[in-house]
């Protein structure tokens, strides 16, 4: 059976691209620049242990070269890593700049009740800011910042 993004996925978030074997998506709250990696395996696969070492590993590979950008072009207080499926089972990585002045800051962004959609603008800036870093034959330069 071929691929299929969960609906809540879908419906929550943009999506940019692939790397690796992951789709990459950006969360649709612009509180927080935050990514998500989808690996493209089977359905019954919804446990990070379940994946083979190759797939693992490729996607530890796409967690870290997205954190690299979130690094370089948001310049975060720290970047959170989580791998949850308690709501959406389909195995999937949260990668989320932190800024110690964002409406959530200390805890975690699930727990945040503020929200804010993107703008279309901003998504085709970050998409297009992102695109680089997705092609991992390149090594982009640091095109500055992102307001944030």
């Amino acid at each position: 059976m071929a691929f299929q993004l969960h609906p809540r996925l879908a419906k929550g978030c943009h999506a940019l691209g692939k790397l690796g074997i992951c789709r990459v998506l950006l969360k649709d709250n612009a509180l927080f620049p935050w990514f998500i990696l989808v690996p493209e395996t089977e359905d019954d696969i919804t446990e990070f242990h379940h994946l083979s070492e190759e797939d693992a590993s490729d996607v530890m590979r796409s967690v870290r070269r997205i954190s690299h950008f979130i690094d370089d072009h948001y310049r975060p207080d720290k970047i959170n890593i989580g791998m949850l499926g308690n709501q959406v089972p389909q195995l999937h990585v949260h990668v989320i700049g932190r800024f110690e002045s964002d409406p959530a800051w200390p805890a975690g962004v699930w727990s945040c009740a503020e929200k804010q959609p993107y703008a279309a603008a901003r998504v085709a800036q970050v998409s297009r800011l992102i695109q680089p870093w997705l092609d991992v034959t390149d090594n982009p330069d640091d095109a500055g910042g992102l307001e944030f």
